[in-house]
């Protein structure tokens, strides 16, 4: 990335690099995560006290390494940091998944910001749809298309976020045959998709029931203990997209399930 457009990074985009820069290492320290973001060890201190106070990290004597403790079931992370989290890896999912699609199918996109990626894929591609959404970024996003009929669904939003859960929506998804839904998960554990809240678990198991073909996007950070509680049984999905940094052993417990997985190459590979 130029200097430039490191300089010019929003702090969401520089802490998702500072965090990466982390996790890649288990740990770094002030000056090196400096010269990675260049930016100042002033911002750097402020980031890591920001990461530090939502559970992404603990910081150390000059510096700062993974959380070490056990991560909560619940644990939340910040939507502006996720949506700039493994963004090499985002996009080239999203094309993929965005790449199976043709004009005149109904596609359901969850709310997630790897699914946001494929409907940014859709877009480039200038795909005609039928489109579903409980994110309204998401269905903004779509609606800029004059080759997309967007169906936004209705609900509460979810604190700190754009998503939709309960009612309306939930009641209205059962109607719905739509032909793919796009899901993403907060983590996938031997095999099994699972969510941080029971409200964005529901939701996605209507939309997992209101399709005929349901389709994973998940990058390789996805794999790991589960949240709190189950989406929905392997069997319920029919493939997986994921990036080449993927473990073989965590993509195994989905073919042997009888899933396809696809795994694509990034930039950042």
């Amino acid at each position: 990335m130029a200097s430039r457009q490191i300089a010019e990074m929003i702090p969401a985009q520089r802490r998702a690099l500072v965090l990466e820069h982390i996790q890649k290492r288990g740990s770094a320290s002030i000056q090196e995560l400096a010269d990675a973001a260049q930016t100042s060890p002033s911002t750097i201190r402020r980031d890591l006290e920001h990461l530090e106070d939502r559970g992404y990290i603990e910081r150390t004597h000059g510096g700062a390494l993974i959380q070490q403790r056990q991560p909560r079931s619940t644990f939340e992370p910040e939507a502006a940091i996720a949506a700039q989290f493994s963004r090499a890896e985002k996009t080239a999912i999203g094309q993929a998944a965005a790449a199976m699609l043709r004009d005149g199918e109904s596609v359901i996109f969850d709310s997630s910001s790897t699914v946001a990626m494929a409907a940014q894929a859709c877009l480039d591609r200038d795909l005609s749809l039928t489109s579903v959404t409980n994110d309204l970024g998401i269905g903004q996003l779509l609606a800029s298309s004059s080759r997309m009929q967007v169906v936004v669904l209705g609900g509460t939003v979810r604190p700190g976020s754009l998503t939709l859960t309960g009612r309306p929506g939930s009641d209205f998804i059962p109607n719905l045959h739509a032909d793919v839904a796009f899901i993403g998960v907060h983590a996938i554990h031997r095999g099994i998709p699972t969510e941080t809240s029971l409200e964005a678990a529901a939701m996605k198991q209507a939309m997992v029931s209101a399709a005929r073909r349901v389709v994973l996007l998940a990058d390789a950070s996805k794999f790991q203990l589960a949240a709190f509680c189950r989406i929905c049984d392997p069997g319920a999905v029919h493939e997986l997209i994921t990036d080449d940094g993927a473990a073989e052993d965590d993509v195994d417990c989905l073919r042997h399930a009888g899933i396809k997985v696809t795994m694509v190459a990034t930039a950042a590979a």
